[in-house]
């Protein structure tokens, strides 16, 4: 998988209980950014980032970072379709991220803040089966609003929780991101004061592989 070309597919992924289902979009193998990569030249688009963080909300929470390349595109929520009223809701951050999770099994699959809306898509069309290699065919789905997404500039953000994509996947086993050192660790734990740049051999102080 590591020497392989970098290709962007379709990942399921739910919560404990099944009531959440999402797809997610990765391209693997993973490219580590660096300080020298430039962000996009829109600063409505980010680079696709694999980290955990040792901040008391993340560490807590058990949170293992998948940040896309394009939210809009890159994250569909299958059920349910009203994820801030259905969702139980935590939020940090004087209110701005919201950690939704489900009420029947407490499983946090991912962190939002920002517009979302729904949409109709073709699944089939879009490259993604079901788990037993179906068609999926049209859906109604939620994503986030392409519209006003800015994630430099404006505050927008998720956070898919990489616990929650299902196992089983090929191409998609967390402990060969951890062993080919793609998981990058950031310091955000308070105590430990400014945020300091993601290394990958080990985490900070605070922190958990």
């Amino acid at each position: 998988m590591s020497d392989s070309t970098p290709t962007r597919s379709p990942f399921h992924g739910s919560c404990h209980c099944g009531s959440v289902q999402y797809i997610i979009f990765l391209t693997l193998p993973h490219k580590i950014p660096s300080i020298a990569t430039p962000p996009p030249t829109d600063s409505s688009r980010s680079i696709q980032e694999l980290y955990r963080c040792n901040c008391t909300a993340c560490h807590k929470a058990g949170h293992f970072h998948i940040r896309t390349a394009w939210s809009p595109e890159d994250f569909m929520l299958l059920s349910p379709l009203d994820p801030t009223a259905e969702l139980g809701d935590y939020t940090c951050n004087n209110g701005r991220i919201h950690w939704l999770f489900c009420k029947k099994c407490a499983g946090r699959c991912f962190i939002f803040a920002g517009k979302g809306e729904t949409a109709e898509v073709d699944l089939d069309e879009m490259g993604v089966k079901d788990r037993d290699e179906g068609k999926m065919g049209k859906r109604t789905i939620w994503r986030p609003q392409a519209k006003g997404w800015d994630e430099r500039e404006s505050g927008c953000y998720l956070s898919v929780n990489g616990y929650t994509v299902d196992s089983g996947q090929e191409g998609f086993e967390l402990g060969e991101f951890t062993a080919n050192k793609w998981v990058g660790y950031v310091d955000c734990l308070e105590l430990n004061g400014p945020e300091r740049e993601p290394r990958y051999d080990k985490p900070y102080e605070g922190g958990a592989f």
